[in-house]
């Protein structure tokens, strides 16, 4: 099966509180979630968010499933094709232990105008801070 998977934070300062949003698309279903994060940096709710979205997925999905993963976040995105972070090493070790139960991952960087339904769920966990 082929799911679509698009992820979001948003801090509101750097450090900040911050949120995750997801949007799960697959078998003719969408599943959005939103996630409070708590207090951290830009950077760091990103990779949260991330990894969060990878939780969730593999709540729902096999690992011979293909997946399309999205997000806005240049840094997380070149971080899983480099399979380097210099900075957040700890935080995309936990994303590729999720990442790599899966035989195809797609991941692409899109603009943040292209992830508005994630950016508004990442929005929404940090005013309703569930």
């Amino acid at each position: 099966m082929l799911i679509k998977i698009y992820s979001d934070a948003a801090s509101q300062g750097n450090p900040g509180n911050s949120g995750a949003g997801l949007v799960i698309l697959y078998d003719g279903q969408q599943i959005q979630r939103h996630h409070y994060l708590g207090n951290m940096s830009n950077h760091e709710a990103e990779f949260a968010a991330a990894i969060w979205a990878f939780q969730v997925l593999a709540t729902l999905s096999s690992d011979t499933d293909t997946i399309m993963y999205y997000a806005d976040s240049r840094i997380v995105i070149d971080s899983i094709h480099k399979r380097y972070a210099k900075h957040f090493s700890t935080q995309l070790a936990q994303l590729l232990h999720y990442y790599d139960r899966y035989h195809l991952i797609i991941s692409t960087w899109i603009p943040e105008k292209q992830n508005r339904g994630a950016h508004q769920l990442a929005w929404q966990a940090i005013h309703h801070q569930d």
